[in-house]
């Protein structure tokens, strides 16, 4: 069976030519000119602003006219993580589905379910002949996955509206009525290359084999960071007195991912070589049994290099090996409000050589306490600027605050009791949605978040429960029909 053949069909087949339509974060226009063509072809108005946001408009269905004005709201573009032996171009190439045990996956790449899923809700109901609603305002937002920036130059107008359902939630019987603010905070060292010490023996540390996530959701599980391990070993290299030189370092990928792999081309006397076989060795043992039941496949290896043509000057080398291993990474505390609910933490999420001369570390704070975020951001600047690298700290967003007392929260409670005969959870969750800047655009919203399940999002492993998906839109007509 394909994707475009599963229930409810109308909108399997939109999600079907959505992963047919390359959205990387930033590079959304070939999205963006779907969408106005989609309009155009069920003649609906339709609005851009300047960030490249889309709003599309319906009417009621006759007798509904006098039900609030409801906003759809989802994020156009994907995060875009492969595996290192799959030759994809994110730009170019559609995503390669397939149906296993109940689950839509993509071949060796995120799928773009967060949040292909919910612009294909949004446009099935906008489609659709026989589902009744009120008025409908369908909002799609750009570039959510790399800062929230589409949300945050949002054009106002497009807010005009009573109530928000943001559709980017991951777990199916869950409704999420709060969220984490966040910042993103670097720190760059530059550096003067040196040449080669004589008598070295070169080789290259590799990290794989890591299962990854997404740094909000998945912060609390104790997964493995690529960029913490690849700095255990080379810091255990250094501490033993060898005088380590380092070529290249390179790990992890995007502000909001917990890193999966991560290398570097080392060098050390030839009289020690056999230290970094023995060091490799003995950390290999050490994970399999630290990580044996959140990331089993974990590998560190290393092979032997190619001679480089130079390397980092030593001072600025000692100074970033010690702030990789320095800096905290994961939860740094939990809920009291909510129990259960992570709180504040940070996130060691890349460090990238740049052409000139120029290293980067970036990491990412979380905390739906505005103190507290600010606390975990000054603790990462502290240490950056113990080491002497230039930091700079994101404008960042804001959180959203629960307000248990929500109509649409209560309506949404009702019905999915009514429909599925259990009670579904209310959450806050940790990870960044764009509601705390909707709500800062136009208060008087009444918002709530709800999605199908999907597990391994930010990551090749990602996937979609099918049938979640179909008890999320039996869930969503009802809602928006008002009864």
């Amino acid at each position: 069976m394909k994707v475009k053949e599963l229930e409810p069909g109308l909108m399997w087949n939109f999600f079907d030519e959505i992963t047919r339509i390359p959205r990387p974060s930033k590079k959304e226009e070939k999205i963006v000119r779907y969408l106005l063509d989609f309009a155009a072809k069920y003649h609906l108005p339709v609005e851009t602003d300047e960030a490249l946001n889309v709003v599309i408009t319906k009417p009621a269905t006759p007798g509904k006219e006098n039900l609030p004005v409801v906003i759809l709201q989802s994020h156009v573009d994907m995060v875009c993580e492969k595996n290192r032996d799959i030759d994809f171009n994110f730009e170019t190439d559609s995503i390669q589905t397939c149906i296993e045990n109940g689950w839509v996956k993509a071949k060796g790449t995120t799928l773009g379910g967060d949040d292909g899923i919910g612009m294909a809700a949004a446009l099935a109901i906008l489609a659709s002949k026989d589902i009744e609603h009120g008025p409908i305002r369908a909002l799609f937002t750009t570039d959510e996955e790399t800062g929230l920036t589409g949300a945050n130059a949002l054009n106002v107008a497009f807010l005009e509206g009573d109530i928000l359902i943001n559709l980017d939630s991951e777990e199916w019987g869950e409704f999420c009525i709060g969220c984490a603010g966040g910042k993103t905070t670097t720190g760059t060292f530059t550096y003067q290359p040196e040449p080669l010490p004589v008598d070295y023996f070169w080789f290259e540390v590799q990290v794989a084999g890591l299962n990854g996530g997404h740094s909000g959701s998945d912060i609390h599980k104790g997964l493995g960071n690529a960029n913490r391990i690849l700095a255990r070993y080379l810091y255990t290299l250094a501490s033993q007195g060898l005088p380590l030189a380092l070529s290249k370092i390179n790990g992890g990928n995007l502000h909001n991912a917990i890193a999966r792999e991560a290398s570097a081309v080392a060098g050390i006397p030839l009289a020690d070589k056999e230290k970094v076989s023995i060091a490799i060795n003995l950390l290999q043992a050490e994970l399999s049994s630290e990580l044996a039941h959140v990331d089993k496949n974990v590998k560190v290896g290393i092979r032997t290099a190619d001679t480089p043509t130079a390397i980092i000057d030593s001072k600025t080398a000692r100074n970033l090996l010690n702030v990789l291993y320095a800096l905290p990474h994961g939860v740094m505390g939990w809920s009291f409000d909510m129990p259960g609910t992570v709180e504040t933490s940070t996130n060691l999420a890349s460090v990238k050589m740049k052409g000139d001369n120029t290293i980067v570390v970036t990491t990412s704070q979380r905390s739906s306490t505005h103190s507290l975020k600010l606390d975990t951001v000054n603790i990462v600047c502290a240490v950056f600027e113990l080491a002497g690298a230039e930091v700079n700290v994101s404008t960042g967003y804001p959180g959203w605050k629960p307000n248990p007392d929500s109509p649409i929260l209560k309506t949404s409670v009702s019905t999915f009791k009514k429909l599925f005969n259990r009670d579904p959870q209310v959450i806050s969750i940790h990870a960044g949605l764009e509601c705390g800047l909707f709500l800062e655009k136009n208060p008087r919203l009444d918002m709530i978040s709800c999605g199908p399940t999907i597990l391994g999002a930010h990551s090749p492993e990602e996937r979609l429960e099918i049938d979640s998906v179909g008890q999320w839109w039996k869930f969503l007509t009802e809602v928006l029909g008002g009864e």
